[in-house]
């Protein structure tokens, strides 16, 4: 049988979730990943930059996996408890991390960076990120897509209004408007299966905005219910949305 509702909410509730690896998941949810391969991307853009800007590291995770790092490598977190599980795994690389607060200006200068990546951003300063970049420069990132893993928002709160932020679209033309110029955009749906129910916790936990406010106790009911249903059915599936996008700072004349 497996163990009880109880016991894998317990087990989900007690998990840590700080940092930005899902390891914790390994044998019990999958995500399939973007066909583009973002860390690889990102290797390679810093083995020939200068100096570079990871905005949300979360733990510092993708970071941590560049073999080559540029001269100058810094990172920003806005999460408290991601700050010093980046610090730790950036350490190596010799990258400063630094705490920011939420939806505040970037901390430096004007043309600071030649990079700019981003990996599932909370919210893209399209404006700040054009200032920090110097002519020529580039920013990289990948973005969560509108609706993801909506099946299993609804899931948990029920039918929900077609989603109106997170679009690629919008993501262009706001960048198109600080003066950056698009030189590629890519989209992924992503097949994402929960095998039980202490995985659906520990990611509502983990990844605050699939469900808002989000607790076992306030959701028990619902949680109850899902977990009935994977019991009778099979894993449950959702579908990440993924967009990756690149602008580019217009040299100077």
């Amino acid at each position: 049988m497996g163990a009880g509702f109880e016991e894998l909410v317990a087990d989900g509730e007690a998990a840590p979730v700080e940092g930005w690896a899902f390891d914790w998941l390994a044998g019990r949810a999958t995500e399939e990943r973007p066909p583009w391969g973002y860390a690889r991307l990102v290797a390679a853009r810093m083995a020939t930059a200068d100096a570079a800007l990871d905005v949300d590291t979360g733990g510092g995770e993708v970071l941590a996996g560049v073999p080559r790092p540029p001269r100058l490598l810094v990172a920003t977190e806005a999460w408290p408890p991601n700050v010093p599980v980046a610090r730790e795994n950036l350490r190596p690389l010799g990258a400063t991390v630094v705490a920011v607060a939420p939806d505040a200006p970037l901390p430096f200068r004007d043309r600071s960076f030649d990079l700019v990546v981003s990996r599932h951003p909370v919210r893209t300063d399209w404006p700040e990120v054009a200032r920090v970049l110097r002519p020529g420069g580039t920013f990289l990132s990948q973005q969560i897509g509108p609706g993801t893993v909506r099946e299993l928002s609804e899931a948990i709160l029920g039918p929900l209004p077609p989603p109106a932020y997170r679009h690629p679209e919008q993501a262009v033309a706001q960048a198109r408007a600080a003066g950056l110029t698009v030189v590629d955009l890519r989209e992924a749906t992503l097949r994402t299966v929960f095998h039980d129910i202490g995985t659906v916790v520990w990611f509502l936990r983990k990844v605050v905005w699939t469900v808002p406010g989000f607790t076992v106790q306030a959701y028990r009911p619902a949680l109850a219910r899902l977990h009935a249903r994977i019991r009778a059915e099979g894993p449950f599936v959702a579908y990440a949305r993924r967009f990756l996008v690149e602008a580019t700072r217009p040299a100077a004349p």
